[in-house]
């Protein structure tokens, strides 16, 4: 029986039930894209990290996606923003290791270490905020806590005037958004792209103690640098990644505890860590959902098709993340206890994701810093109210409204 393709939802209105008609197919499946663009999903946790590891598989949509190549895919295209971008998650071979060594310089774990302190600073100034809040008023815990967050983080890091930065994260924001017109998105990338020429010039201008200046100082092997499309599309990477993953980890997790307060219990008893938990929250609720694109540099069998050179691939982390033939039959389950709480919400090989220890670190700090200072904090409304983010590449949500000190649905 001849399964057909799964038609993408623009506005991600159930990641899961979507990740679910797509495994029904296959670990590797057929997908149609916005626009009508036929693509491949991996859902299959085998079958991804293989994919991940695969020199096969290039990120780079202006040597290896045959359409886009020969004009096919034009800027009409929905998810335009994906490909224009220059920068090492659309990169390929000695271009992607050139533009991610910099990169990964910044996250050494001496430097990650680093950071600590202004982790806990910021998460000390906004529990401070949030704690003037009256009882019984709802707040918004995505917006005033989940998300600037890891943007004061981020762009601490990079040296991001506090003025700009709203504009500067707004464009990573719409990147992810699967909802918009091709023109938004083109729009959008112009927009984007200005602003942070902008800011590059003005770093190379007026140099600070900031990875901005470093990596502006960066030179290749043979003594080059960094192009000015290259440092934006590199800043475009690393301050969306640097917050929009992190804001769902933080978020996705409350509500997981929230609505598994047995859980809660256990760890504010100490017979679950605060790791464990939030290792399986990212198991069970991959932050990132949909990831474009991958390309095939060649034709590759794989789990039991063949996807032919050029077409494009997603990967379909959210539901990799709850295989049923790596997890078992309650895959979907929230269950910090379990034995196999291993995911690959981060990637793997050579694009495993460089920020990971960074966010683990900012969720290590941030949640039992919530958790301890609101004890009695509960849902503003019932779980089911609460909304998606809109998007099938993120796996996140719209607002989390709670109650801080007591009251509220459960």
């Amino acid at each position: 029986m001849t399964i057909r393709p799964v038609v993408l939802d623009p506005a991600g209105h159930d990641i899961h039930a979507e990740g679910a008609r797509i495994r029904a197919g296959g670990p590797v499946s057929r997908v149609v894209l916005p626009g009508g663009v036929m693509a491949w999903s991996v859902t299959g946790h085998d079958v991804a990290r293989q994919v991940l590891g695969d020199h096969r598989f290039s990120k780079d949509p202006r040597k290896h996606w045959t359409d886009f190549v020969e004009g096919r895919i034009g800027d009409d295209f929905p998810m335009i923003g994906w490909v224009l971008m220059e920068n090492l998650t659309t990169a390929y071979g000695h271009d992607h290791t050139r533009l991610r060594r910099p990169c990964a310089q910044a996250f050494t774990p001496r430097r990650v270490e680093a950071l600590r302190g202004s982790v806990q600073k910021v998460t000390d100034e906004l529990l401070g905020r949030l704690d003037e809040v009256a009882p019984g008023e709802a707040v918004d815990l995505k917006a005033e806590f989940a998300k600037p967050l890891p943007a004061a983080v981020i762009c601490d890091l990079f040296g991001v005037p506090a003025a700009d930065r709203q504009a500067m994260l707004h464009g990573g924001e719409v990147n992810v958004d699967t909802g918009i017109t091709p023109e938004e998105a083109a729009a959008n990338v112009a927009a984007w792209q200005r602003l942070m020429l902008d800011f590059v010039r003005s770093k190379r201008d007026h140099p600070g103690d900031d990875l901005t200046t470093d990596l502006v100082a960066a030179r290749d092997e043979d003594g080059s640098p960094l192009s000015d499309s290259e440092m934006v599309g590199t800043l475009h990477i690393m301050l969306a990644t640097g917050t929009e993953p992190v804001k769902n980890l933080i978020a996705n997790t409350v509500l997981l505890l929230l609505t598994h307060p047995d859980h809660l219990a256990r760890v504010a008893r100490g017979e679950l860590s605060w790791p464990d938990v939030i290792q399986e929250a990212v198991r069970v609720e991959a932050p990132v959902a949909h990831l474009p694109f991958r390309f095939a540099t060649e034709d590759v069998e794989i789990g039991g098709v063949t996807i032919a050179k050029g077409d494009p691939v997603l990967m379909n982390f959210a539901a990799a993340g709850r295989d049923p033939d790596r997890y078992g039959p309650d895959a979907d389950v929230f269950d910090p206890g379990r034995a196999d709480r291993e995911h690959l919400s981060f990637g793997a090989g050579i694009y495993r994701c460089i920020g990971k220890p960074l966010a683990l670190m900012e969720a290590e700090i941030a949640l039992p810093a919530l958790f301890e200072r609101f004890p009695g904090m509960r849902l503003a409304v019932p779980a089911d109210r609460i909304e998606p983010q809109g998007t099938f590449i993120m796996n996140g949500l719209r607002n989390l409204p709670v109650l801080l000190k007591g009251g509220g649905a459960s």
